[in-house]
């Protein structure tokens, strides 16, 4: 299956701006009430999709369970997203239960959609499933134990292996966390398991010293591996989510190449600072074409979801210029 190249969502930026990430000027793109049930849409999976694009939506409903769903849209701004959540048929594995769904990631490789999310298995770790046309999902076997987060596959092999990053984590709104990578050879067996990422020292960029996750599916560029991360830094009024890249080294990418130093973007916008969980910008997809222009998909105040543009070759040229 060939993804159909298309539009991108954009935007220029501001005149007299000089940042090289900026929002979108309608943003919240989905508000917290897109479908009838839903209390908040947000940290959720955007890819290309034949003529326009489809997406895995996390939706928090009223009673504040958390679930999956899928969506479509011609042009990456406005969504038509089902009113009921995904249901599992099963893949390679029979254990198709779980406590909650959230915080999905997709991406597409060599013939299908593959989608992590935060699974609920005696608490949280990474659920994976396939699709191939968003209609259909087939759930396959846990990737790890409990406690983990954030798993983010890349989109084709590495060293013939099927190569998975994520945060391990705790049972509760946990207060560390580096970023891991982790191989398998069939997409049911996990291991070689290495530390890619810690937090930072305070002293010397305190936005992401408690800790820190992959976001979006990382982009093959001619620099390395670019993947954008989220960090955290705890404040006295609690949490705070800022956004951030590092270079990674395409053979290995447990090696680091560059890491921003100051974040690419963090809370500053009415719907980033105000929602069910204030001050929060949590990326977790970006499309991009062949100039180089990307639109990255993220959750603002764990309640809507927004996008923000930019250059890959000027983000790129940033990591390299603020790195750690």
């Amino acid at each position: 299956m060939i993804q159909t190249k298309v539009n991108i969502p954009w935007e220029d930026r501001p005149k007299g701006l000089t940042d090289v990430i900026w929002r979108y000027s309608n943003n919240p793109v989905i508000n917290r009430y897109q479908i009838p049930t839903s209390n908040s849409i947000f940290n959720s999976a955007v890819v290309p999709f034949k003529d326009g694009f489809a997406g895995v939506f996390r939706c928090d409903n009223k009673a504040v369970q958390m679930n999956i769903f899928a969506g479509f849209s011609k042009d990456g701004l406005n969504w038509e997203i089902d009113h009921d959540p995904i249901q599992m048929k099963a893949g390679n594995t029979q254990l198709l239960h779980s406590d909650y769904k959230y915080d999905p990631r997709v991406t597409f490789i060599e013939d299908r959609y593959w989608v992590t999310w935060c699974n609920g298995y005696h608490g949280p770790t990474i659920g994976i499933a396939y699709t191939f046309d968003f209609k259909e999902f087939h759930q396959c076997e846990n990737a790890f134990l409990p406690f983990n987060r954030n798993g983010v596959l890349f989109p084709q092999k590495i060293n013939g292996k099927y190569a998975m990053l994520s945060r391990p984590s705790d049972n509760g709104h946990t207060p560390f966390g580096d970023i891991y990578i982790s191989y398998s050879p069939d997409m049911k067996y996990w291991g070689e398991h290495r530390l890619v990422m810690k937090v930072t020292p305070f002293v010397d960029s305190a936005w992401q010293c408690t800790k820190i996750g992959a976001g979006p599916v990382p982009i093959l560029t001619k620099e390395g591996w670019l993947l954008f991360y989220h960090g955290v830094i705890t404040t006295c009024n609690g949490f705070r989510y800022s956004m951030g890249a590092a270079l990674l080294d395409i053979n290995e990418p447990s090696k680091v190449l560059y890491r921003t130093k100051p974040y690419l973007l963090a809370p500053a916008a009415s719907y980033e600072l105000t929602g069910d969980v204030p001050n929060v910008v949590f990326p977790c997809a970006a499309v991009h074409d062949e100039l180089g222009k990307i639109a990255i998909y993220y959750g603002a105040a764990d309640t809507v979801t927004a996008i923000s543009f930019g250059y890959i070759d000027e983000i790129i040229e940033f990591i390299k210029r603020n790195s750690l």
